[in-house]
């Protein structure tokens, strides 16, 4: 089934009207989220509606706060394959503009939900709000639907086994870290990056470690350092390696770069998109005295990926 997506929530075609949604930003598609979109695909196979979820573009937070930290978990690609792997059929990206951030509650739910999407159910999570002010909670949106025809089910905070929440900040917070093992608990994947190969200085070329170049953007920064790694190329291939993330504090960087050795493999990557996930931190970055040292570390780093990446 094919994943469509919808930009707007104005004048809509029949087809991508009338659907059971789960409701939120999404940023991670963590467990927590999983089990939210599951209460709305029961729902979609109780009333013989398509899944969908709703959710913004840019995230809200991004439009509140502009100059904040970078801070995503992943990209819309990232994020519409994710839903695409739980049987979503329509994703809802609606304008998160002036418009949406001074709608109210009552307001979101009658002219975006019940008018303009005709939802006929709508799931949530336990801490789900909405509105100008974030006035909405899940109880209110339960008295909206009554008067306005579609139903409301909230999923109850889940937590892991050590009681922590499921969560994007618990992610984050793995994530900033270096906690591969936590971040993969949460997520129920690995952390990923995804990006265009960009040209760098060549210094890995120099001491023969050719890598693949890619810019963080807007992801949130992990803990500097060198992963152990898996990168999914184009074509589909999935290539073991190990990656230096950070300004490299020998070098200097101005930005932050997460620089990938695809072990055994030769080819020309610019220009193209590749996934790498992160599986797990080797080490902190490091100053080195000369080339020499660097290399020798890399050798050793390489060696220690090859290990975790096998095991």
């Amino acid at each position: 089934m094919t994943l469509r997506v919808v930009r707007d929530w104005r004048d809509l075609p029949a087809a991508d009207r009338g659907a059971a949604v789960a409701i939120g930003a999404f940023d991670g598609v963590h467990r927590g989220h999983q089990a939210v979109i599951a209460e709305a695909r029961a729902a979609a196979e109780r009333l013989g509606a398509p899944l969908g979820v709703v959710t913004f573009d840019p995230h809200p937070r991004r439009w509140f706060q502009p100059d904040a930290a970078p801070f995503a978990l992943m990209t819309e690609a990232q994020l519409l394959r994710a839903l695409a792997a739980e049987g979503v059929e329509i994703a809802y990206l609606l304008p998160f503009d002036a418009e949406m951030a001074a709608m109210t509650d009552g307001a979101f739910a009658r002219r975006v939900l019940a008018e303009g999407l005709g939802v006929r159910h709508v799931a949530v999570g336990f801490d789900f709000t909405y509105g100008k002010g974030r006035s909405g909670s899940p109880e209110a949106l339960t008295r909206e639907g009554e008067a306005l025809g579609f139903t409301v089910s909230v999923t109850p905070r889940r937590d892991d086994r050590d009681g922590l929440k499921l969560s994007s900040s618990a992610v984050r917070e793995a994530v900033h870290a270096g906690d591969m093992a936590r971040t993969r608990a949460i997520l129920g994947r690995p952390f990923a990056i995804e990006g265009e190969v960009i040209h760098g200085d060549k210094r890995g070329r120099q001491i023969g470690v050719p890598t693949a170049n890619v810019s963080l953007g807007d992801y949130m920064r992990p803990a500097y350092g060198v992963y152990a790694t898996r990168t999914r190329l184009p074509d589909g291939r999935v290539i073991d390696g190990v990656a230096s993330l950070g300004v490299r504090p020998m070098f200097k960087l101005d930005q932050p770069l997460l620089e990938v050795w695809l072990f055994d493999f030769s080819g020309d990557l610019y220009g193209q998109t590749i996934e790498t996930e992160l599986v797990a931190l080797l080490r902190g970055e490091q100053t080195f005295e000369d080339l020499d040292a660097l290399k020798a570390q890399i050798d050793a780093d390489a060696r220690a990926a090859r290990a975790v990446l096998a095991g």
